[in-house]
């Protein structure tokens, strides 16, 4: 059964951003969405396995700086990724400033 989950570190505090809103969409379609917990992650969007395609992970960056009362620069981070046949896992982690990201895929 494919599944995704992510989390997300702040740089600029050092610490897991916590309090983010995530969307899992497949062809512009939500499937699922919840906000990272105190350690930055959210461990499951839902209880449904992935079918292959191609799935983006949409994070509310802005509005979680805006909450901070820190300036930024890009209002929320599309992840773009693909899931092939199989039964496999996915973590998409996310590092994030204001003014930069970068991604990988987790394990």
């Amino acid at each position: 059964m494919n599944t995704v989950s992510t989390h997300i570190l702040d740089a600029t505090a050092g610490a897991p951003a916590t309090g983010v809103a995530v969307t899992l969409s497949v062809d512009g379609t939500p499937l699922a969405s919840g906000v990272t917990d105190a350690d930055g992650r959210i461990g499951s969007f839902g209880d449904e396995p992935l079918e292959p395609g191609t799935y983006t992970l949409t994070f509310a960056t802005g509005e979680y700086f805006d909450a901070r009362g820190v300036e930024s620069f890009y209002p929320e981070v599309v992840v773009t990724f693909r899931v092939p046949d199989g039964d496999r896992h996915f973590h998409v982690p996310l590092l994030l400033s204001p003014y930069a990201y970068s991604t990988y895929r987790g394990s």
